[in-house]
């Protein structure tokens, strides 16, 4: 996937400032001199010239002047890209390339331009809302008044909130589109908007082709005055009603009674005491505490380790884990600022605290919500589970066990597994997964919430505890039944200014001569979605037609046995980077132990994939 990293230009050309001019003439010169890329030039010359742009002209003058170039290429070096779902990167005060004032006003702009195209004039609802980051708030804000201004009638959280609770809010008020301020697991210098569709779900096409359209043709962006708009009703204000239909909502799709539990929970000063631990306290689980190191709502993060509120990273749960010793809390639980993903760590019987990855969990809850909706009766016809395709198997081979349709063809994005549930029906859907730390059950909202995935998890982890076990010895028990699955992850970055010629060639290289044999493994199959096709290794011919979705993913796999690998090659939309998923199944013998099994599985696969790092590092030395 290739991203534009130039701006088209408006239709209508308007004459620049004098100002604009002197700084225009100087931005083209240090072009030509080298000290500014081509795509720089061309985004500063948009930014000096067109009159949308024009109170950023000052600020570009003073960088000029000061032969910041340096500086102007890292604002101005790409047009930050409107992807399917919305924007995320470095805030700043200026710039094409960052999230700031202007690219957050044209992405609204871009959203109520093609509403309005849509549906054949102006009008229609929206709903905004906003996490605790740096300006978020004022970002929320400067949103709810440019579709204010746009036609719309805007409903405005009054305070920061999840992105589940927003994915909520767009279908309880029926809005037309809804949009949440939010960088998700960044670093506090980072935010960026999240553009959702009627249905709750984050834009899917045709959508997101024609917003992205809508928000590069913004110039001019006409802004509502908040105060006079709030008095006007044009903007209406929610908050506690809107937040006690939600965890209702949430809290009602219990399926155990049992809450003798000791946790320790994190909204790593995020959002996550607004969803997560209100749907616990409503569920009736007394012994969930907040830490309270990471209890207040802030943007800088101080108190997670690095400052980088991701729960997928284990160092998260240091802190969280030392406080849980001294209690002996059963789990410690992590979501991120917007509380769309959840973490866990779990105490085994030696009183050791064992974080569990995105994976690992989805198959607890995939495990727990089919063991309970089995007995209860409710496990009916069409029921369905829905996971992507770098999410791990043993998902699959658990539903498959209760007979369960399993919808896992999708490429990455929960926006896909919430068009599942659109097209096959909320009713017969059971639990939706992907690696990456996302889960969502039932109908309520349409992308993934940590406080869903926390009431699941404490109810089954509850439940084991009553009968003497835990969700470690369960997933142990999995193994032992299905075969030990392991799985990882990690990323080959190309540095430098041939970064994207780099990632290109290692496409090339992967679709036309690729690895046949790894640390011992010899690889038999390449199931490649771009190109819709599967292939035989090792002579890399065509197989047979893969009719499934297109998109950039290519999976290569060994034949079977015992022990099967398989790994997953994807690139970055927006930076000279690839990411790689792995993969690996040991067939586990009813008499056999578990632990040497698992520690040779993990090893292999260790190889695996650091033999593919070599292997990626000398095609990149051929180039």
């Amino acid at each position: 996937m290739t991203t534009d990293t130039t701006a088209p230009t408006s239709e209508i050309p308007t004459p620049p400032s004098p100002q604009a001019v002197a700084m225009l003439a100087a931005v083209e010169a240090a072009g030509a001199a080298g000290k500014l890329t081509p795509a720089a030039v061309t985004n500063l010359r948009r930014w000096l010239t067109e009159t949308g742009y024009r109170d950023s002209v000052g600020a570009i003058a003073t960088l000029v002047q000061g032969q910041k170039f340096e500086e102007l290429e890292a604002l101005f070096w790409e047009v930050i890209p409107f992807g399917t779902g919305g924007r995320r990167g470095l805030m700043a005060e200026i710039g094409s390339a960052t999230v700031n004032a202007r690219t957050v006003a044209e992405s609204a702009s871009g959203i109520a331009a093609y509403l309005a195209r849509v549906k054949g004039g102006p009008g229609g609802r929206a709903v905004v809302a906003h996490d605790t980051r740096l300006r978020s708030r004022e970002f929320a804000e400067l949103t709810a008044r440019v579709f204010a201004a746009a036609g719309l009638q805007v409903s405005l959280f009054d305070s920061h909130r999840s992105t589940p609770e927003l994915s909520f809010a767009v279908r309880s008020l029926k809005c037309d589109v809804g949009v949440m301020i939010s960088a998700s697991h960044n670093p506090p210098s980072d935010n960026g908007v999240k553009a959702y569709w009627s249905n709750g779900g984050q834009v899917l096409p045709p959508h997101d082709k024609g917003i992205i359209e809508c928000v590069y043709r913004s110039n001019e962006i006409p802004l509502v005055d908040l105060n006079e708009a709030l008095a006007a009703g044009q903007i209406t204000l929610i908050g506690e009603d809107l937040d006690e239909a939600y965890v209702s909502a949430v809290a009602r799709l219990s399926l155990s009674s049992h809450r003798k539990l000791k946790a320790i929970y994190s909204p790593l000063h995020g959002v996550g005491e607004t969803s997560v631990y209100r749907v616990l306290e409503e569920a009736g689980f007394e012994g969930v505490k907040i830490f309270e190191p990471h209890r207040a709502a802030d943007g800088n993060f101080p108190n997670v380790p690095q400052q980088l509120p991701n729960p997928e990273r284990t160092a998260v749960f240091d802190p969280l884990i030392e406080a849980a010793r001294e209690s002996k809390a059963d789990l410690v639980l992590a979501s991120d600022p917007d509380a769309d993903r959840l973490g866990v760590a779990v105490r085994d019987k030696k009183g050791e605290y064992i974080p569990l990855t995105g994976n690992r969990i989805g198959v607890l809850l995939v495990d727990y919500v089919l063991r309970k909706r089995k007995a209860n009766g409710s496990l009916g016809k069409g029921s369905f589970v829905v996971e992507t395709l770098v999410t791990t198997p043993l998902i699959a081979a658990v539903a498959d066990s209760y007979k369960v349709k399993v919808h896992r063809d999708l490429l990455v994005g929960f926006k896909y597994i919430a068009q599942v549930v659109d097209k096959e029906g909320s009713e017969r859907f059971l639990l939706g997964c992907e690696e990456s730390l996302g889960y969502l059950a039932g109908g309520y909202a349409r992308d993934k919430d940590a406080a869903i995935a926390a009431l699941y998890l404490c109810e089954y982890a509850a439940e084991l505890k009553s009968e003497g076990s835990d969700l470690v010895q369960r997933l142990e028990e999995l193994w032992m039944q299905y075969g030990y699955h392991v799985e990882s992850q990690r990323s080959e970055t190309a540095q430098g200014a041939r970064g994207k010629a780099l990632v290109e060639q290692l496409l090339k290289a992967f679709a036309e001569t690729p690895p046949t044999e790894l640390a011992g493994v010899k690889l038999a199959r390449v199931r490649d979605y771009s190109r819709h096709e599967i292939r035989r290794l090792p002579d890399n011919t065509w197989a047979a037609e893969l009719p499934s979705p297109q998109g950039d993913l290519v999976f290569f796999e060994s034949g079977p046995g015992d022990f099967e690998v398989s790994f997953a090659v994807r690139p970055s939309g927006t930076e000279p980077k690839i990411k790689f998923y792995f993969f690996a199944r040991q067939t586990v013998a009813p008499e056999a132990k578990l632990a040497p099994l698992r520690q040779s599985a993990d090893t292999r696969l260790a190889a695996v994939e650091e033999a593919l790092s070599a292997w990626v590092r000398q095609v990149w030395q051929q180039g």
